[in-house]
């Protein structure tokens, strides 16, 4: 699995790399089954992967879908600043 780096001054606790994620490769599924997540920049995540994992944030009526469980806590923190990535 490779190791991601999150766009923020302070690495959170746990980091996307060495456990189970939503993340795939593009070539393994059609692409209206993939989103970016929105944390982690190029990130790829399986949209149904996600929400059975309970990878996903809603917000202001549009869904986000997370590449790994580090990511929610950032969304959460700011999510006006990802959603308009």
């Amino acid at each position: 699995m490779s190791t991601h780096h999150h766009d923020h001054p302070t690495p959170p606790a746990s980091s996307c790399s060495g456990h189970a994620s939503a993340s795939a490769s593009p070539d393994q599924h059609d692409s209206a089954d993939l989103a970016l997540c929105p944390v982690m920049e190029g990130s790829s995540v399986v949209k149904q992967s996600a929400e059975e994992a309970g990878l996903f944030r809603d917000h202001e009526g549009q869904r986000y879908w997370l590449c790994c469980a580090a990511c929610g806590p950032l969304f959460d923190a700011d999510p006006a600043r990802y959603a308009a990535a």
